[in-house]
């Protein structure tokens, strides 16, 4: 916009130069001498360099040049001879015109230093503001997003709602010689809700809400950090009572020391400056402090001590009561098939966060739109569901007749061995048609949502999981490929079951952590020697092979029923848990929906690619 000016300055100028040049017209000494002559010139302007200019007695105007150099008084009395009006100009004079255009370089310079240094302020924040705080302040106009809107998780709102109500009356603590907290830390998985609780605090609280990233702390330059926070708490002392709200705080609040950060490393001068000023509030000054991380071991453990953040509140993953609650609130906007039951589709959705149910709706929303249609139906939330947890349905995945064959002959396995255990949760559905990397899919719903896993539930299942395996060995005389993620996901499981949670006479009742060497550092020497490793590896090639033995001999004791399973699969190429049930002439059960199997895989360059699966492998 500030070249426009100039732009428009510059055209003016040059149509008035070029005006002026093309009303008049230039002549030679002679033409023009000719003219005084003949009384056509009417008036002169002689320059100092010998330039004459005037008008015409006829109308109109002409330039030329006087020869200097002749050194003749003749021209004068020549034009005072025929009454010509003759004017001189004095030396030195400069147009207007001539300054401006002498001026427009200098001011196109002025205005691209002017914006380069606006545009060095946008992306470095400015050389005298970098050091200030990035928080977003929520005063005047707080969020809308209310308690209300938040489905479930009672107990975390009430201790959230604690510090809200500290923040309004803090009288009513102080009498009673109570101290509100102050540091709150927010923990769970991703996409249970954290930042949305923090929003609804902003919500809800009538104080100055600052929030911010703990991203927004690190910066290439040393010291810049810890300005920053210095100068939050500064704003926010004086603004008091007010909440600050660092999100993802494992940013700048990592473990300090060996392995952790190094001693001038501009991260941990800021988690030193988070700490000082959290210790060093004033006596009577309301700010409470709120950070959310979904990796809470990772965090230095001076920040965790009363003082600082002397409360954790924990944000689960939601239940499947509150899963319908949240599944309410996502379809509020969304137009719904009477058919449509969120109870049911809360069921079949254990272990999704409320991040993970906003997607789903969303699946089925766009799965209506694919449709034509404005209204969700049941079927649109299945299809989601088995989009989230398997991968899209393949059409053009075809699979060879023989190939088709072996994949019922899997899933047929594994459902049928589901089906003859007694500690085995129910089937309901099981699929031979494509889906992501899976070519086959058997899911089971558990009856109740499980917290305890007894010994005799994980030894079914692993019965469950080689139930395809065993299967192809029974039907096929031969295991074949698809069968990987089942042995990968049942080792895992029988690991477990040895090294963590004692189900092992060998091993003894010892629980040697979640990991052998650290997952996240490979490097890491194991807790336990050689000879135990030895002992834990026999233990579980023997559960895997114990659940082998006990998988192929159900499938043979049964080999009609597994028979049936195949013909229909190879019939109708899915099937629910009721079909099945009235096919094996076993009572349906009601479950809740889980996915245990999704295989066999399929074959990509020579290899066989992971099949997309979720197990229960135990608390």
């Amino acid at each position: 916009m500030w070249l426009l000016p100039f732009g428009l300055v510059a055209t003016v100028l040059l149509f008035y130069s070029g005006a002026h040049k093309s009303a008049s017209h230039t002549v030679n000494y002679t033409s023009f001498v000719h003219d005084v002559a003949t009384n056509k010139v009417a008036t002169a302007t002689i320059t100092v360099t010998g330039g004459v200019s005037g008008t015409l007695r006829g109308g109109g105007s002409y330039t030329s040049q006087l020869p200097t150099a002749l050194n003749t008084d003749s021209l004068s009395n020549l034009l005072l001879s025929h009454s010509v009006q003759v004017t001189a100009t004095k030396p030195g004079g400069t147009s207007a015109v001539t300054v401006l255009f002498s001026l427009l370089p200098l001011l196109f310079i002025v205005g691209v230093f002017i914006w380069i240094g606006r545009r060095s302020k946008q992306q470095l924040g400015g050389l005298m503001g970098i050091g200030k705080s990035r928080a977003k302040v929520y005063d005047e106009e707080k969020p809308t997003t209310r308690f209300a809107d938040i489905a479930g998780y009672e107990g975390s709102k009430a201790e959230v709602m604690e510090v809200v109500d500290f923040l309004k009356n803090p009288q009513r603590y102080a009498k009673a010689g109570a101290v509100g907290p102050k540091g709150v830390l927010m923990v769970g998985p991703p996409g249970t809700g954290k930042t949305l609780l923090a929003r609804a605090v902003a919500g809800e609280a009538g104080v100055p809400f600052f929030a911010l990233s703990a991203s927004s702390f690190v910066e290439m330059f040393v010291g810049v950090g810890a300005s920053r926070v210095r100068g939050l708490f500064v704003d926010a002392r004086k603004r008091s009572p007010s909440i600050i709200f660092i999100d993802e705080i494992d940013a700048i609040g990592g473990r300090r020391g060996p392995g952790g950060f190094g001693s001038n490393d501009e991260r941990e001068q800021t988690l030193n400056q988070l700490l000082s000023d959290m210790d060093g509030f004033e006596p009577g000054a309301s700010v409470v402090v709120m950070a959310a991380t979904n990796r809470p071991e990772i965090l230095d453990q001076a920040l965790l001590r009363p003082g600082r953040f002397d409360r954790t509140v924990e944000i689960p993953l939601p239940n499947q009561r509150e899963r319908a609650a949240i599944l309410a609130i996502h379809s509020k906007s969304k137009q719904l098939d009477p058919d449509v039951n969120l109870d049911a589709v809360s069921r079949g959705t254990p272990g999704f966060s409320g991040a993970d149910l906003a997607n789903l709706v969303n699946e089925a929303a766009i799965r209506a739109v694919r449709a034509r249609r404005t209204v969700l139906m049941a079927g649109d939330f299945d299809s989601a569901r088995d989009r989230l947890l398997i991968g899209r349905r393949d059409a053009s995945n075809a699979l060879l007749p023989d190939e088709k064959n072996a994949v019922a002959v899997h899933e047929a396995g594994h459902a049928l061995v589901a089906v003859l255990s007694d500690h085995t949760d129910p089937v309901a559905k099981v699929t031979i048609l494509p889906r992501g990397a899976a070519l086959g899919v058997t899911e089971q719903l558990p009856e109740a949502e499980r917290h305890l896993y007894p010994e005799n539930y994980l030894t079914d299942t692993l019965a469950v999981r080689l139930g395809g395996r065993a299967a192809e060995i029974v039907m096929l005389g031969q295991p074949s490929t698809g069968a990987a993620n089942d042995l990968a996901s049942a080792t895992d499981l029988a690991t477990r079951m040895v090294r963590e949670w004692g189900f092992s006479p060998l091993v003894g009742p010892i629980g040697y952590g979640p990991e052998g060497p650290d997952r996240d550092n490979p490097f890491a020497a194991r807790p336990y020697a050689e000879d135990t490793q030895r002992a834990i590896d026999q233990e579980v090639a023997r559960l895997l092979r114990e659940a082998e033995i006990r998988a192929t001999s159900l499938l043979t004791d049964n080999r009609g029923l597994l028979d049936r399973v195949v013909d229909l699969l190879l019939i109708r190429e899915t099937i629910d848990g009721s079909e099945l049930a009235e096919l094996l002439g076993i009572p349906q059960r009601n479950s809740e929906h889980e996915l245990v199997s999704a295989g066999p895989a399929h074959l990509l360059s020579a290899r066989s690619s992971p099949s997309a699966s979720s197990s229960p492998a135990g608390p």
